[in-house]
């Protein structure tokens, strides 16, 4: 029997558990990945596929129209089909936003979990869209004692924002803010960067999320040459996201200088307290399967 799951299941999901299963679902065997992207000026066609012996297969079919923020509509949506591992039936159909969210800030989640520093005491989110709100919830599931400074090209948006979240603070310079954070958690949906490396302090880590396009940057080469530099996946960042893609063909940042990514989970981790370290979020069907099979087992056991 089909299980249809809708934003209501949201209550019986836990961050800290969810970021448990992402780390577990990397034990398992490889994922068999597939994407498909098609463009049509700034809107995105992406279909993403995959195949975990033991969790199952999914398919996640995304659009992504920008322009859909001036029409008052989600500039996302799209569907999500998971498939039982034994035999192949459709066993649940998840809604696309109440996945795409917790798979987004659970995967960076898992990042900073391993890679922040314990104490990190001041979360800066850049940016001011759903990628922050979901940020916001997971960081303070495992950084319960953390005060929260947010950033936005509009300061009205992020003073809005900042509005619904008692004693969060706005940044009104980003330079200083970035000099003052611990954690840095990035959602924007920039082609340039906007980070610079001369800005971080020892000890700093970031998770980059908002980069999906080969056109799209969120930091600078240096704040590149001045970290350990971690991905979620190989596979889904170094030749389709231009957080990487565009220093990797410049000649700038080379393949080897990624320290490991979820699939060598032991590496994930810190080696000093000075150290600065960063995460690229690339998102990837394989995410997609490891958290739609949490979020279906969650509502199974509520």
């Amino acid at each position: 029997m089909t299980v249809i799951i809708g934003p209501e299941a949201e209550e019986k999901l836990d961050w800290i558990a969810l970021s448990d299963a992402i780390e577990a679902g990397h034990r398992l065997p490889r994922a068999e990945i597939g994407d498909t992207f098609l463009y049509r000026g700034d809107d995105t066609l992406l279909s993403r596929a995959a195949w975990i012996d033991g969790l199952g297969q999914l398919v996640k079919t995304a659009t992504i129209f920008p322009g859909n923020k001036a029409l008052g509509k989600p500039a996302i949506n799209g569907g999500v089909c998971l498939f039982s591992d034994r035999d192949g039936t459709l066993e649940a159909i998840i809604d696309f936003h109440l996945l795409t969210k917790w798979k987004t800030a659970g995967d960076s989640l898992l990042a900073a979990r391993k890679l922040a520093r314990p104490d990190a005491k001041r979360i800066l989110l850049v940016g001011s869209g759903n990628v922050a709100r979901s940020l916001f919830e997971a960081y303070s599931a495992a950084f319960p004692d953390a005060t929260f400074t947010i950033w936005g090209r509009s300061l009205a948006k992020a003073a809005a924002f900042a509005a619904r979240y008692p004693g969060m603070q706005i940044a009104r310079d980003l330079e200083a803010a970035v000099g003052e954070a611990d954690i840095i958690g990035t959602g924007t949906m920039t082609t340039e960067p906007i980070l610079a490396g001369k800005w971080l302090q020892p000890g700093t880590h970031l998770d980059l999320i908002g980069a999906y396009r080969p056109d799209m940057r969120e930091v600078d080469d240096d704040t590149l040459r001045r970290s350990r530099v971690f991905v979620d996946s190989r596979a889904t960042t170094l030749a389709h996201i231009g957080e990487l893609k565009i220093p990797l063909e410049a000649g700038v940042f080379f393949e080897s200088d990624v320290v490991a990514d979820f699939y060598d989970m032991d590496l994930v981790r810190r080696t000093s307290e000075t150290e600065i370290t960063l995460c690229k979020n690339g998102g990837g069907a394989h995410l997609d399967l490891m958290v739609a099979r949490y979020i279906l087992d969650a509502v199974r056991v509520g």
